[in-house]
């Protein structure tokens, strides 16, 4: 994967030399804000060029007036996480997989300007052709998710899954909040891709050709999934800590595990508790409960309803008027289905504000620089994956387009 910042990315893969390393205490050293970047840590940090203030009285109309000299040429993907300033110039709006998709089925558009996260933007490039550039405002716009797994941590777990005797028998499932190499070593391995919607049907399909799953990145989806869905003991579900040897199981953890679960989690998703349930439901009596997969096991459980944020939207849209909903997925989405729909309660499940962070980067002061500096001939923060990386990964892709 390249992008083209005027420093070179490093990526976090990246083998350093031993003799090179700095010494702890630098490589740990803060600085302060606008002052110095480390490229190996803070990619995208800065844009060339001018950045709108974000109090610009003109932005919306200079977004406006960049889009329509652009015309067809550009198309806007906007994820539903993103802001509504954001949202309101998207041509689609959607999860991660159904941009991706949208932005495959737009071949006549040269630039596709992804309002996501990274990872999605790298999928909207695997999926679409040579000739389009897929352009993320803002590339300090991540998934703290998807950072969670790296390939030299997966690839260290399938050692360790090798020196078991246990990865001949062991299908790796990916989310599709995972970065390229993540996607491209699930289909290098004879694994496949899922998203929220279709997590079960990719464990059947993966419970099929093996004995266990190795599911990335996020161990709440992955658990939930198995357990509620697929009827596995919640006891077969282990927990694979890249960060301690054999992910801090033993042989016999390993052998009798169903599901490997990442030690990988949302960090907006993950923050919702029991007492986030219980207290709602004091504070909202007859409040029915409705969160995302991605949620800890305990809220899952206490909830009325489940699901992808494709299936939240469904279900407040066919929700009676009157009725009342406290919602655990990100709360720019949640503010939306409460406008939207003003005949009934839209509650935040959390007292306590829980924005996307990273989503939130992709500004319209980011969204208008990019645009700006398409319609002016210049193009910024292209995402590519390598062409090696990007089959592997499509393997994958297609694999789930099938389930």
């Amino acid at each position: 994967m390249t992008v083209d910042v005027a420093a070179p990315a490093v990526p976090a893969d990246a083998a350093v030399p031993a003799d090179t390393r700095a010494p702890s205490s630098a490589r740990q050293a803060l600085f302060l804000l606008g002052t110095q970047s480390d490229p190996q840590s803070e990619r995208g940090v800065d844009c060339p060029g001018e950045l709108p203030a974000a109090s610009d009285p003109q932005l919306v109309e200079r977004a406006r007036a960049a889009k329509a000299a652009l015309g067809d040429r550009v198309f806007i993907l906007g994820h539903h996480y993103q802001r509504d300033e954001v949202i309101q110039f998207a041509d689609v709006t959607g999860d991660s997989f159904k941009l991706a998709q949208a932005a495959a089925d737009r071949p006549e558009a040269d630039f596709i300007v992804f309002c996501g996260v990274h990872f999605m933007a790298e999928s909207a490039d695997i999926l679409t052709s040579d000739r389009q550039a897929v352009v993320l405002p803002d590339l300090a716009a991540g998934c703290s998710m998807a950072d969670m797994a790296t390939a030299a941590q997966v690839a260290r777990a399938w050692e360790a899954l090798q020196d078991a005797g246990l990865a001949g028998t062991t299908v790796p499932v990916s989310y599709m909040n995972s970065s390229a190499a993540i996607k491209a070593f699930t289909g290098a391995n004879g694994g496949t891709i899922c998203t929220s919607s279709n997590a079960k049907a990719a464990l059947e399909w993966a419970f099929e050709r093996g004995e266990r799953v190795l599911f990335l990145p996020d161990q709440h989806l992955g658990r939930n999934t198995a357990v509620l869905e697929l009827g596995i003991p919640l006891e077969e579900c282990v927990v694979f800590d890249p960060r301690r040897p054999s992910g801090g199981l033993t042989p016999e953890q390993l052998r009798g595990a169903k599901m490997l679960l990442w030690k990988g989690h949302c960090s907006v998703h993950g923050r919702f508790s029991l007492e986030s349930v219980q207290e709602v439901r004091e504070r909202i009596p007859g409040v029915q409960v409705l969160v995302h997969p991605e949620c800890q096991h305990e809220v899952v459980t206490a909830a009325d309803l489940v699901g992808s944020t494709e299936f939240i939207l469904r279900t407040l849209a066919q929700a009676p008027a009157g009725s009342k909903w406290a919602v655990g997925t990100e709360l720019n989405l949640v503010r939306r289905l409460a406008a939207e729909h003003p005949d009934k309660t839209v509650a935040f499940l959390d007292r306590t504000v829980c924005f996307c962070s990273t989503m939130n980067r992709i500004d319209l002061p980011h969204l208008v620089w990019a645009l700006e500096s398409l319609a002016s001939g210049q193009l910024v923060h292209r995402i590519t994956v390598d062409p090696a990386t990007a089959a592997d990964a499509r393997t994958a892709l297609d694999r789930m387009l099938t389930l």
